[in-house]
């Protein structure tokens, strides 16, 4: 099956748009291929500024009605205890707000960008989403990542060589409770070494500790860098570590 048949039998859908770039190319290919979509971005202390900022740009460029829902994820203490089931009980609950909402607007098929590349095994969040019955084209089409940011590059979508963004609840290790002053350091620290020059990277929270991975190629830049990095990320951790296990 392609997207485009795909979309031929389902002419109306909402999206659970990210702003990434797998949601990013099949908001594209839904308008392509002539779909009613509306994309819904779920503004959680989980996702980051910009990514709502990608989300909003890329709606406006294509033309496509977008809706914000806010939600504070951190109500819900099966998802503030971040035990091995976080991710689960994360996507149960806004997977469900966003399917009453699109419910509400008229959709009754809700999809997500899903790809051929992403492991079904052992993720609780996907077994939320086929609770759910959430659809995912570009898995369904056998569109891998690296298929996805070539057609992306094609259509030229500005979101073709975005890095890929895990929710900043996963900077936080399982186990220790998920609170606003670790996900605002934490997001205000990637942001800080986004300004300077870094890409692809993760602030992770190591016993109250900044620990900080970047792919191999960038790892000789952080070290040439580190007082910089250092003074940057001062007003959020007291300590600050490198760590050598790469992206």
């Amino acid at each position: 099956m392609t997207l485009e048949q795909f979309f031929i039998n389902h002419p109306k859908a909402a999206l659970a748009f990210s702003g990434g770039v797998d949601s990013a190319y099949l908001l594209y290919a839904a308008k392509q291929y002539r779909c009613n979509i509306h994309a819904y971005f779920i503004k959680s202390p989980f996702q980051p500024e910009f990514e709502y900022e990608d989300a909003r740009r890329l709606a406006e460029e294509l033309e496509v009605p977008f809706t914000v829902i806010p939600y504070d994820i951190l109500q819900h203490p099966q998802v503030v205890e971040n035990n091995l089931q976080r991710c689960y009980y994360c996507k149960q609950v806004l997977f469900s707000k966003l399917l009453e909402i699109a419910q509400q607007d008229g959709f009754s098929l809700l999809l997500d960008g899903t790809n051929a590349s992403d492991s079904m095994d052992d993720r609780p969040g996907m077994r939320a989403l086929q609770e759910l019955q959430v659809r995912s084209p570009l898995r369904e089409c056998g569109l891998t990542k690296d298929m996805i940011r070539a057609l992306s590059k094609h259509a030229g979508l500005f979101t073709f060589d975005k890095p890929s963004y895990a929710c900043l609840a996963t900077r936080i290790p399982t186990g220790t409770s998920i609170c606003q002053q670790q996900l605002t350091a934490i997001e205000q620290s990637e942001q800080k070494l986004f300004e300077l020059g870094f890409r692809d990277f993760r602030v992770r929270i190591f016993h109250n500790t900044a620990r900080l991975q970047f792919t191999e190629s960038q790892i000789v830049t952080a070290v040439e860098k580190r007082h910089e990095i250092k003074q940057a990320l001062q007003p959020y951790f007291e300590d600050i570590l490198l760590d050598f296990k790469t992206r």
